[in-house]
């Protein structure tokens, strides 16, 4: 059963005005999508999920990560939580058994000190929702030799973006999680390993 994947970054300062310069700098380190480039979607929720949003938008072409939070930084709160999508190229094995590079879904939130009861504590100053793990670890798929590259492609784009954002983003812990118990990362070695 494939279970949501998530990349949870804190930092040693997060205050209002650091908010947003830190989603930059973590979103400079994603690889967009060639066929969807770009920040294609942004809302502004204060107070918590539960509220309306105050402010939605979305970009066909999507715009860079720098006009997408100079945006969002006209209404800046530490109550607020900012939410950018973007997509990136991942291999999916399609009905008729064939791999090809999609675009993905991914979510950049950005959660305010004061949002939704301190929520950032838990999930993240800034949390990259990454979709479903299924491209990273095709259970349901018998791995011959293109399969496990595909799935190993997958995998390393998802390492190279969280290294590069672990170097260049000023963030001080990361944690790469699912909602599963299981651990990620052995779950992938576990998979990988019945091939060889």
């Amino acid at each position: 059963m494939p279970d949501p994947l998530y990349l949870s970054l804190w930092f040693p300062s997060f205050e209002l005005d650091e908010m947003l310069p830190h989603a930059l700098a973590v979103m400079r380190q994603f690889p967009f999508s060639a066929a969807r480039p770009g920040i294609t979607y942004i809302a502004l929720h204060p107070v918590s999920w539960n509220e309306p949003t105050i402010l939605e938008r979305r970009f066909d072409p999507g715009i860079s990560p720098e006009e997408a939070v100079l945006i969002a930084a006209d209404l800046l709160h530490e109550d607020y939580a900012y939410l950018f999508e973007a997509f990136w190229d991942l291999w999916i094995l399609d009905d008729d058994g064939k791999w090809t590079l999609q675009p993905a879904k991914v979510k950049f939130l950005v959660h305010g000190t004061e949002f939704d009861e301190g929520v950032q504590e838990q999930e993240g100053q800034i949390e990259v929702d990454l979709g479903l793990d299924s491209p990273f670890l095709q259970e349901g798929v018998r791995l011959t030799d293109e399969a496990e590259a595909r799935v190993r492609s997958n995998v390393h784009k998802l390492v190279e973006f969280s290294a590069r954002v672990e170097k260049n983003s000023a963030a001080s812990a990361r944690l790469l999680w699912s909602e599963s118990e299981e651990n990620l990362a052995q779950k992938l070695i576990a998979r990988l390993q019945r091939v060889q």
